[in-house]
């Protein structure tokens, strides 16, 4: 569980490296060699990070720590004695459900929604940045003192 939410945590935290050198670096600013390969190396890291580390923690904490497997089967899931999730007994058990839904389901389900909150993030982090340059700053008139001239109403 340690090991999950801190690559959860480094993830979060690499994120806000970029968003705040984006702050930062001017739209249409020249780029030397040294920036692209610092930058090109960060963001590979990131990538590397999102879709490989956090993906891999999560399986493993749900395979080893929560002993999620294929023969437990999901309505059986127990909590403070109330099974929550009994409406979702399989036909094969007595049930109504039309299926079995593992707890491996599961799992793999999480992961999956992982890879889409990653691959989400990415690209509104990229449009983000190819934006920068876009905001416009209102020139408000100065005066001869420095102070900005407004219209009286």
């Amino acid at each position: 569980m340690v090991a999950f939410v801190a690559s959860i945590i480094i993830t979060l935290i690499m994120t806000g490296g970029i968003l705040w050198y984006m702050g930062r670096r001017p739209a249409g600013a020249p780029v030397t060699w040294g920036e692209a390969m610092l930058g090109a190396t960060y963001v590979f890291f990131l990538m590397f990070w999102v879709y490989g580390v956090v993906p891999h923690q999560w399986l493993t904490l749900a395979d080893n720590e929560w002993n999620w497997r294929p023969d437990r089967l999901l309505y059986e899931f127990d909590l403070f004695g109330t099974r929550p999730l009994g409406f979702l007994k399989p036909e094969a058990n007595g049930g109504n459900f039309p299926m079995s839904i593992s707890h491996l389901h599961l799992r793999d389900i999480v992961a999956v929604l992982i890879y889409l909150v990653a691959i989400t993030g990415n690209m509104k982090l990229i449009t983000a940045w190819q934006a920068r340059g876009d905001r416009q700053k209102v020139e408000v008139p100065a005066s001869g003192y420095g102070r900005p001239l407004v219209k009286r109403s």
